[in-house]
């Protein structure tokens, strides 16, 4: 007969959550001429966006952006021009009934210093999975480069590239599957 674990017995089992990553720029917002977004009048969702998330959030998904922001680095905006822009979007989806998880941005560029954060690195999602007891069998990210793939496999979750600006809703249904026709259940007697 086998000994248990007395300490195993008596510690309470963690739950874990699965949960959707997102690249920000090209996959959230839409990123036409201008290379940085840091601004919030440039704020654009990207066909698909809305009912994507919302679609994921409904399925039990924790979501979460990671993003490269080399920007500051270079000297072109400012941590607080992204705060700003992660406020603005948070706010935006919260009047839509979509709640953001976590924004982890990287705001290195290996042109001016390397680091451990910016993607390909599976850093942010090694944060978002410590932080929030992510379980990485059951999670995903969804991204518009090769930079996101590339981090997801190395963080050890599944990976859905689009294209830039595509909407979302593609990859939504590979996680989740179709949505299914609705069908009314209020039938009164009138009908039969």
């Amino acid at each position: 007969m086998r000994k248990k674990n007395l300490a195993a017995t008596l510690m309470p089992q963690r739950s874990l959550h699965k949960a959707v990553f997102f690249n920000r720029d090209g996959t959230i917002i839409y990123n036409g001429k201008q290379h940085y977004i840091y601004r919030t009048e440039d704020v654009v969702l990207n066909e698909g966006v809305v009912e994507g998330l919302r679609q994921l959030q409904q399925a039990g998904y924790l979501l979460f952006i990671v993003t490269n922001q080399g920007g500051i680095a270079k000297g072109i905006y400012t941590h607080e021009d992204v705060k700003k822009v992660h406020d603005y979007l948070r706010h935006s989806l919260t009047e839509k009934g979509i709640t953001i998880t976590e924004i982890y941005y990287c705001p290195h560029h290996e042109s001016i210093k390397t680091c451990v954060c910016r993607k390909p690195s599976p850093y942010m999602i090694h944060l978002a999975v410590e932080d929030f007891q992510i379980d990485r069998n059951a999670s995903y990210l969804i991204g518009n480069n090769l930079r996101d793939i590339k981090a997801a496999e190395a963080a050890g979750i599944k990976s859905i590239k689009i294209h830039k600006n595509q909407s979302i809703l593609p990859a939504v249904n590979k996680i989740i599957g179709p949505p299914r026709k609705r069908i009314n259940m209020n039938l009164d007697e009138s009908e039969f």
